[in-house]
């Protein structure tokens, strides 16, 4: 499985590469943000050490309990961390990770692809195709994620008859949809959205059925890490006390081909890949 990244063309067919999580806010579910852009860039340096190959920023964080951020503050929280990420030292013993931003507006897109973005982490179900028309101006990779309806809105009662179908289903209209503004197939990823619009056994039926969605040959992202469904199974309300069931779901979805991990514990996960691949060889 091949990925086209800008001027790169990323392979997985024999790895499967870990995404840190970097937020930049004061509200992240797991306590972990931080809106000092120092700090924030020793964050990214620290996962990158760790075995991070992807470093993911978000500026406003997806709780449905707290209000939406306007689009310049958006803007103004990414912006400063881009540049300095691109003006960091990288050499062969901290090798330059790919740059993911996580946002869903088409004007926070609009003002930040420019600036030097790999890939763009659409939370928003791509609900229209303006996003896909940004990446292919600047040879983005767009990673589309399932969901339903806008973020920042609770979708308690979304009822599926089969979660898998509806969800290859969705996959399939909006590769269509991306495909349609000039997007290249080969610069799209998937992300089945573990925890949103779903409950506690879709999601599980999610990441027993992984498989299922390699149907798109496109590169799978499982974004699993201390989310609800974990806390759910072990009974552990602290997202940051669920670090062991993250690292089972992501042994899970790497035997059964994801692509990427992406985590906030870039250590434990980037360990449980290297232990995995070398089981499976």
């Amino acid at each position: 499985m091949r990925l086209q990244v800008r001027d790169k063309i990323v392979d997985f067919s024999d790895c499967t590469m870990v995404m840190g999580i970097i937020n930049i806010n004061d509200d992240s579910f797991s306590g972990d943000g931080t809106l000092n852009q120092n700090k924030a860039m020793g964050m990214a340096m620290a996962k990158v050490d760790e075995g991070a190959d992807i470093i993911d920023i978000g500026a406003e964080s997806a709780r449905t309990n707290r209000g939406p951020i306007s689009v310049e503050e958006e803007i103004n929280r990414l912006t400063p961390f881009i540049k300095t990420f691109h003006s960091a030292r990288w050499d062969k013993d901290r090798p330059k990770p790919l740059l993911s931003v996580n946002t869903w507006r088409s004007e926070v897109s609009r003002k930040i692809l420019p600036l030097g973005v790999d890939i763009l982490n659409d939370i928003g179900a791509l609900s229209q195709s303006d996003n896909a028309i940004i990446c292919s101006d600047h040879g983005t990779a767009l990673l589309i994620m399932h969901s339903i309806g806008l973020p920042k809105e609770p979708h308690l009662g979304q009822k599926y008859e089969n979660v898998i179908e509806e969800i290859n289903f969705f996959f399939e209209e909006k590769i269509n949809l991306a495909t349609s503004v000039r997007l290249k197939e080969e610069q799209i990823l998937l992300d089945p959205g573990i925890d949103f619009a779903k409950d506690r056994a879709e999601n599980l039926n999610i990441l027993k059925n992984l498989r299922e969605f390699h149907k798109h040959e496109r590169p799978i992202l499982v974004p699993v890490s201390r989310k609800t469904v974990i806390g759910e199974v072990l009974g552990i309300d602290d997202p940051c006390s669920r670090d062991a069931g993250t690292v089972a779901c992501s042994v899970s979805s790497i035997i059964r081909g994801a692509a990427i991990l992406r985590v906030h514990n870039v250590k434990a996960a980037s360990q449980t890949v290297k232990v995995i691949q070398e089981l499976i060889k």
